[in-house]
């Protein structure tokens, strides 16, 4: 662990009580990393930093709504308060809701465009900020999504919220590379969670339709993440890598 890239760094990981989130802050805290662990459930986000300490991380809860910018602010001012600085922001916090166009609800779309989109601008600010005023660099991740490339059934406003996310990672090149902050994002593909896995047929149709023969698991896209806020990518900025075993370039429907 003393080896690691992430030996005294500091990340926050949004949205992490479970699945990829969680992944990422476990990789990131076993790695070296002090990691602050958010989700809005308290339970999970107990639980999810107590798994990660008795592996032999280092992780502290923090339950909230990561589309508030109060909440934000205040996470951004626990992590530098509890460790001392803030080098790693991963907005992986995110919502789904499911809707035909032609019937999607006006509070429906605010709750997505809040979570995935503001809460994720947000976090980057106010990460940014904090950086900037350390005056060391750092690295800020958004989780997009394969739907923000390929249209998807009943996806279309959070299709748009993470194309959105990766057009952010690219904007922000102009506003943060002064400041050595690098700012990227990825793309899952189908990937097992605790989520996904509760739909009895979610393994075999993505197996069927990616061309890698499986979906991606929640270790797979956290390795990509890791790699993306690691040194070994530190000229590395405004881009996004899809991690989807090859479904993009075909892009069959699973419906």
């Amino acid at each position: 662990m003393n080896q690691s890239p992430f030996r005294n760094q500091v990340a926050v990981v949004t949205g992490a009580g479970v699945g990829i989130g969680f992944e990422i802050a476990r990789q990131l805290a076993l790695q070296g990393a002090c990691v602050v662990l958010n989700d809005i459930d308290e339970s999970l986000a107990n639980t999810a930093a107590a798994t990660i300490n008795a592996a032999g991380g280092v992780c502290m809860a923090m339950h909230g709504d990561a589309a508030d910018v109060v909440f934000i602010q205040t996470m951004v001012a626990a992590a530098v308060k509890r460790y001392g600085a803030i080098t790693i922001a991963v907005a992986n916090a995110g919502i789904t809701l499911f809707g035909d166009f032609l019937s999607y609800e006006p509070a429906a779309l605010q709750r997505v465009m809040n979570v995935n989109l503001s809460g994720s601008f947000f976090l980057a600010q106010a990460a940014a900020k904090q950086m900037a005023e350390q005056q060391s660099g750092g690295s800020i991740l958004f989780m997009s999504s394969v739907t923000g490339h390929q249209a998807h059934q009943q996806l279309t406003a959070y299709g748009m919220t993470k194309a959105a996310l990766e057009m952010l990672a690219k904007s922000l090149v102009v506003e943060l590379s002064p400041f050595k902050i690098s700012v990227n994002a990825i793309a899952p593909g189908a990937t097992v969670t605790e989520r996904t896995s509760a739909d009895v047929a979610y393994d075999a149709t993505w197996s069927r339709i990616t061309p890698m023969g499986r979906p991606a698991t929640v270790a797979d896209i956290a390795h990509a993440a890791l790699f993306l806020v690691s040194p070994l990518s530190r000229h590395i900025t405004g881009q996004s890598l899809v991690v989807d075993g090859g479904w993009t370039s075909v892009s069959p429907s699973p419906y």
